[in-house]
């Protein structure tokens, strides 16, 4: 066994170069004396047997190379080697270095930007203490279970389609909650949370609302590891009816809205009217668990009941499901025990209580899997524009290595006779391949480091951009942790040895003969077939394809934009002010919301500029949207269809400028009514006897369900239930169409539509003659002097609303529109190189077709006509390419196909022009070729 110095010696050997060669040498001149010796011994001469030694030896040099082969640290010299002289070569080379290096740097550095966003959101761990020990609860059973609400905000997957034979989802009732949290011995530790409504929050300056708050149970923060930054935490006994209501905030919450107070702690603040004692604030950098989620507060379960307008105790019962359960399964119990356990604590509560949810066959039960994989929140939102983007900044990476394969295919023509003069002096090929290898991968880890430089600020950039609309933190913080550093890495090693290795095989194609009689200047001397650039057109036509396919991809973006952005919404959207207030917050109910509204509306409409006002349940385009079943007369009975629904208020129609078409608005009665009706408790039954509700359809509801007849006066009635017991309420009366109107959002189908009147909630619309927003200051002034505990919220024109509708979409359009002229760029820039190396390698022939009398006109064909073919081929495979890629994009397009021969021929036409354009530089300067100055060339 070695000893250590011995281990040391032989791990410097290769840094001590000069030793070690005189080592060498003294070791085979001993052994050559030797041989000479024994050559003289038998009897031969001093220079015979010198000779002859050397003979039997195979020459010194070829056995010095041959035993430090054999060293194992060879490797590693050679390596050290083929560095520095790769640097040389580089440095001897600046300009063709800096484009190599400045290319593959912002394609590597977009990419690495890309994927540092897709990493924060695909593979960053739950913000939790050991979040790989944490599990989610999902149910699954053949069929919907009879329930009488379910609520779902997007932490994970609900599949509740009544189309799926198997539906599954996570959402749980309390009492399964209360149910499972008794089970100690499978749960070190369980709780259950779910978003919390709208709250308005008083007694810390003007009234504010608060959008983002969860309801947790008292286990949350213990189970899942999260301590406080000031105060402490929710605890169990928290979490109880009897127990003083306390609210733990998030660190950015208390920065933004409390300055960072310390004495925020223990302030009494008001919820919805309620009184609440801040205990804590969370540590900074957890503001939720489900990936992307940004919550301001928490506050226990118990408080529920409290907090949520029109609550009623069956929303709490076992027939309500709206929590979200994560456990810590204990040590010693395994996920398959778990799951076994639970699914049966399942089937017993659903299939053996008084009203059972589920039927025996349809076999419910619970799995049990990893959070970390269960747990998606904002990844299904975020990730398919990211990928989008990677496909196309994945394109220009590929053009830029063509491209650089390219010109290092060029640079090695011109090292021929280096290369035929190493190989000569003995050079083995796979050495030579090796160390031009090397100088590839030097210039793509110049060009990754460059590209990390580079990703820093463009994630900075897409971070600030992707929060243009967010008044928070973005939901996402892309680092550059080992993982981004291993991919930018991968891609550099990758990127060189994809752009290096064709070149420098190509490079070893040499007749040794002719490449060592011309000069360096020789193009192509000694390269067999290169007599046509063969392996450089292959680049090219790949460069142009994935142009192609980056371009279409980019012009059916921009067509989808253009579409959205012309869609005729069915209403005057400009110099609209919207709005929200929810005045049930602060307190009011039944009967005081119609008088407040009112009020309002008169002293709003009052205001210098503005030209008319109303409100409705949700302001149009903000998301929002509100359906029902009805049951058209004449049809069967159990047959039910579904419809939008909107309550409206006076003057809706006139102040969104959506035309009547026939009958008439709503009337002052019509309005009385309504309040009447809203002031009813909200699970009351409904009155069989009752007038019908008074309705305004759009057009759609009435081409659909009243085809060639007069739909004024034409009763709708309410859906059958249920419950058989229920009675059927006293459905609507038809009195007046209106046209066609945008709803929810600008890619959703305009929907049967019915119009009610409101009796007072949601959204202001206001009309003005100049800018909106200079009205705002008003208009707050006139809701704080009415009332200072009422809040508004989301405050904006409905040209923000549009544009923050098609933001995303405007997003992807611009940056692939950059994207794809990029590749463009890159890929003529290809084909220029291309075609200036032919025309300078074919000097000597165009001097002589022009000294026998070639016209300038047949010149220039001899140029153009090869680079349009390529360009045009390159355009038809990229194009077929493109009708494959394109399908990916079919759920973001919009009123466009992914084959679309508009688009598909306007790109084509978009690279064909540009490749003419390059194609004619190198064509006028073959033009101008002296035929003496050619005939002398090389």
């Amino acid at each position: 066994m070695r000893s250590p110095k011995n281990w040391l010696a032989i791990l410097l050997k290769p840094f001590r170069k000069h030793r070690a060669e005189q080592e060498l040498d003294e070791e085979l001149r001993f052994h050559l004396e030797k041989q000479v010796e024994l050559n003289i011994a038998a009897g031969m001469s001093p220079d015979a047997a010198r000779r002859q030694a050397l003979v039997e030896f195979g020459g010194v040099q070829q056995t010095k190379e041959r035993v430090r082969e054999i060293s194992w640290g060879y490797p590693l010299e050679a390596l050290l080697q083929d560095v520095r002289y790769g640097l040389r070569m580089l440095r001897k080379n600046p300009v063709f270095t800096a484009i190599a290096v400045l290319t593959l740097g912002l394609g590597i550095g977009m990419n690495t930007s890309i994927f540092s966003l897709i990493d924060s959101i695909l593979f960053r761990s739950l913000p939790a203490s050991r979040p790989e020990d944490l599990v989610l609860l999902r149910w699954h059973a053949h069929h919907q279970p009879k329930l009488h609400g379910h609520s779902s905000y997007g932490d994970c997957p609900n599949n509740r389609s009544a189309n799926n034979p198997n539906p599954n989802g996570c959402s749980f009732s309390l009492p399964f909650f209360t149910i499972a949290r008794s089970q100690t011995n499978l749960f070190s530790g369980i709780t259950a949370f779910a978003h919390a409504p709208q709250l308005d929050l008083s007694g810390n300056g003007a009234a504010t609302i608060v959008n983002n708050a969860q309801f947790v149970s008292g286990e949350f923060f213990s189970t899942l590891g999260i301590k406080a930054a000031l105060g402490r935490m929710l605890e169990p006994a928290d979490d109880t009816p009897a127990s003083a209501s306390a609210v733990v905030l998030s660190y950015g919450y208390w920065q933004s809205a409390f300055g960072g107070s310390r004495t925020a702690v223990g302030r009494t603040i008001r919820l919805n009217g309620l009184p609440f004692t801040i205990v804590g604030v969370a540590q900074q950098g957890f503001s939720g668990l489900s990936p992307g989620s940004q919550f301001d507060l928490w506050v226990p379960l118990a408080t529920r009941p409290h907090l949520t307008p029109r609550w009623m105790p069956k929303d709490d019962g076992g027939g309500s499901w709206w929590l979200i359960l994560v456990a810590r399964t204990k040590p010693g119990v395994s996920v398959q025990q778990a799951q076994t356990a639970v699914s049966l604590l399942y089937r017993n509560e659903t299939l053996h209580e008084e009203k059972p949810l589920y039927a025996e066959a349809d076999a419910p039960g619970v799995d049990v899997v990893p959070a970390q994989q269960g747990l998606e929140g904002f990844r299904r939102t975020a990730l398919p524009p990211l990928y989008i983007l990677m496909l196309a900044v994945a394109l220009v990476l590929l053009i830029a290595c063509a491209n650089i394969a390219g010109l290092l295919l060029a640079r090695a023509v011109g090292r021929s006779k280096e290369i035929a003069v190493r190989l000569m002096l003995g050079a083995r090929r796979s050495r030579l391949v090796a160390q031009l290898l090397v100088e590839s991968l030097l210039l793509s880890f110049a060009g990754g480091a460059l590209g990390l430089l580079l990703a820093r600020w463009g994630t900075y950039g897409l971070m600030v951009i992707a929060t243009r609309f967010n008044s928070g933190p973005p939901p996402f913080n892309p680092q550059l942790d080992g993982r981004v550093l291993a991919f930018t890495a991968g891609t550099a090693i990758l990127t060189g040895l994809f752009f290096g290795l064709i070149p420098a095989l190509r490079s070893l194609r040499l007749d040794l003969t002719p490449a060592l009689k011309t000069g360096s200047g020789a193009s192509t001397a000694g390269i067999s077939g290169s007599k046509w650039y063969s392996l450089g057109n292959a680049l090219v036509v790949a460069q142009v394809s994935l142009a192609i396919v980056a371009l279409i991809t980019a012009g059916l973006l921009v067509r989808t934009l253009r579409n959205l952005e012309k869609v005729n919404l069915g209403f005057d959207a400009h110099n609209v002010l919207v709005f929200g207030l929810n005045p049930t917050l602060a307190g009011y109910k039944g009967t005081q919301l119609d008088p407040l509204y009112r009020d309002l509306q008169e002293k709003f409409a009052a205001v210098p500029s503005v030209t008319s006002v109303s409100y409705s349940w949700m302001a149009l385009l903000t998301g929002g949207e509100w359906d029902t079943d009805i049951h058209i007369p004449g049809t069967p009975e159990s047959e039910r269809v579904d419809s939008d629904f909107m309550p409206v208020g006076p003057r809706f129609f006139e102040t969104l400028r959506i035309p009547l078409l026939a009958g008439r608005d709503f009337s002052g009665a019509d309005f009385s009514a309504a309040s009447l009706r809203s002031a009813r408790p909200p699970d009351s039954p409904p009155d069989p006897a009752a007038a019908p509700i008074p309705v305004i359809i759009n057009e759609t509801f009435a081409r659909r369900f009243f085809p060639n007849i007069n739909p004024l006066g034409r009763h709708v009635d309410e859906a059958m239930t249920e419950d058989k017991t229920r009675p059927r309420g006293p459905g609507w009366d038809v009195v007046g169409v209106v046209g066609n109107t945008k709803y929810e959002g600008l890619r959703r189908e305009i929907s049967p539509t019915m119009y009610v009147a409101s009796g007072g909630n949601g959204w202001f619309t206001i009309r003005t003659a100049g800018d909106p927003m200079q009205i705002v200051p008003a208009i707050r002034d006139i809701i704080n002097r009415r009332d200072n505990n009422l809040a508004m919220f989301r405050v904006a024109t409905e040209s923000q609303q549009i544009d923050k509708l098609v933001f995303f979409d405007r997003l992807l359009a611009r940056f692939s529109t950059a994207f794809g002229l990029l590749a463009v760029a890159l890929a003529c820039i290809g084909l220029y190189g291309l075609l200036s190396y032919e025309v300078t390698r074919r000097t000597r022939e165009i001097g002589i077709r022009v000294a026998i009398g070639a016209q300038r006109s047949n010149v220039i064909r001899m140029v153009v006509v090869p680079g349009l073919l390529l360009a045009t081929t390159g355009a038809a495979v990229g194009t077929g390419a493109s009708l494959g890629v394109s399908r990916l994009l079919s759920s973001t397009l919009y009123e466009v196909n992914p084959g679309d021969p508009v688009t598909l021929v306007g790109s084509a036409i978009v690279l064909i022009v540009v490749a003419l354009a390059a194609c004619y530089f190198p064509a006028r300067r073959a033009t101008r070729v002296d035929p003496l100055v050619a005939l002398r060339y090389e």
